[in-house]
C-alpha cells in the first residue's frame, strides 16, 4: 500500500476558507488548537492562531 502523506502547511501562507475548510470545526489545521486572533481589512476577515501562526481568510 502507498502511504498518504498530509499536505505541509506553510505558515507564511494565507489559507483561503472555501479551498481549505476546517478538518475539525472551529480548531487549527495545524496545532488544532481553538485560539484565534481575528482582523478586518478591506473587507476581509482574516483568522490567526494564537499558537502557531496559521492563518485563514474565512
Amino acid at each position: 500500500m502507498e502511504e498518504i502523506k498530509e499536505q505541509e502547511i506553510d505558515l507564511d501562507k494565507v489559507y483561503d476558507y472555501a479551498e481549505f475548510p476546517d478538518k475539525v470545526s472551529g480548531q487549527c489545521d495545524n496545532c488544532n488548537s481553538a485560539y484565534f486572533k481575528s482582523s478586518v481589512k478591506g473587507g476581509i476577515f482574516l483568522r490567526e492562531c494564537r499558537e502557531c501562526g496559521m492563518k485563514k481568510s474565512i
